[in-house]
C-alpha cells in the first residue's frame, strides 16, 4: 500500500480501505515480481493462543482450559511469504511442526475492550505459520522458547481488511498442506474462544495497541501428534490457505553454518 509501512499507518490511525482507494491509480506489478515481507516486520506484541481447538487439544493430551492458553513470540522469528522457514541447527531437532493459523491485526488501542465492541478494534487478517520445535518447546512448562527460533513463523502474504471476510473471520475453512498433502483442515467456526473473545479477554490484562497481532490458534494433525510424526525436512514445501485471504508458502530450509 503505497511506500509507508503498515506498522506506520496503523500507528497514525489511518483508515486502510481510504488509504488504499487512494492508492488505485499507481502502477501495478506482478506478485512473480514481489519480493514480500511479514506484513509487520515489529509488530509492538505477537501474542499467540493455543489449544483453541478442541480436537487438537485432545491430540496433544491436554484437558481443554476455560481460559485461553496465551504466550509470546518476537518479532525476530518473522518470516514472510515464499521466504524459507528455518529448521534450526541444533541437535536435539529431528524437524519443525507445522501450525496453520488466521493471524489478527489489530488497528486501534484498547483496555477492558468489551466483547461486543472487540472486532471495531481489527484492522485486518493475514495467514500465520506458528512453526515449532517440539523438543524446545517441551523442555519446561513454558513453551517460549520452542516457539521463538529465528525464522520459525511465517507471517503473510498480506493484510486482508476486515471489512473483506465475515465478521471475526468466522466460517472460514483453514487448510495446511505439507508438499501438497492435506494435512489440518478445519472451519474457523471451530475455535473455541473466537476472535471477539480473545481480544476482549486479552485486554483485560494488557492495553491493546495497533499493529498487535494476535495469532489466533490451530486445528488438529500436527505432525508431532502423529504415529510416526510428521516433521518438517529441508526442501518441503508447507502451505497455510484460508479462504478470503489466500495462501501462505514457505520452503523449509536447514539454517546455514555461522
Amino acid at each position: 500500500m503505497g511506500t509507508e509501512s503498515l506498522e506506520s499507518l496503523l500507528g497514525r490511525g489511518v483508515d486502510l480501505c481510504e488509504y488504499a482507494e487512494s492508492n488505485i491509480g499507481q502502477e501495478k506489478v506482478s506478485a512473480r515480481d514481489l519480493k514480500f515481507l511479514p506484513p509487520l516486520q515489529r509488530p509492538p506484541k505477537i501474542i499467540c493462543v493455543g489449544l483453541n481447538f478442541a480436537d487438537h487439544t485432545s491430540e496433544s493430551k491436554y484437558e481443554q482450559p476455560d481460559y485461553p492458553t496465551l504466550f509470546f513470540r518476537v518479532h525476530t522469528s518473522l518470516i514472510a511469504h515464499d521466504q524459507a522457514m528455518v529448521r534450526p541447527r541444533v541437535v536435539d531437532c529431528a524437524g519443525l511442526d507445522f501450525e496453520g493459523e488466521i493471524a489478527v491485526v489489530l488497528g486501534k488501542s484498547g483496555r477492558h475492550i468489551t466483547k461486543d465492541d472487540a472486532l471495531s478494534h481489527v484492522a485486518g487478517y493475514a495467514l500465520f505459520n506458528d512453526g515449532s520445535v517440539r523438543e524446545y518447546q517441551f523442555k519446561t512448562p513454558q513453551w517460549t522458547v520452542g516457539k521463538n527460533f529465528d525464522g520459525t513463523g511465517a507471517f503473510g502474504p498480506d493484510l486482508v481488511t476486515a471489512d473483506e471476510l465475515p465478521a471475526g473471520a468466522k466460517g472460514l475453512l483453514l487448510e495446511t498442506r505439507l508438499n501438497g498433502e492435506v494435512v489440518q483442515s478445519a472451519n474457523t467456526d471451530e475455535m473455541v474462544f473466537d476472535v471477539a473473545s480473545l481480544i476482549s479477554i486479552i485486554s483485560e490484562a494488557m492495553t491493546l495497541e495497533p499493529g498487535d497481532v494476535i495469532v489466533s490458534g490451530t486445528p488438529s494433525g500436527i505432525g508431532w501428534a502423529r504415529n510416526p510424526k510428521l516433521l518438517m525436512k529441508a526442501g518441503d514445501v508447507c502451505e497455510v490457505t484460508v479462504e478470503k485471504i489466500g495462501t501462505l508458502r514457505n520452503v523449509i530450509a536447514d539454517e546455514a553454518a555461522s
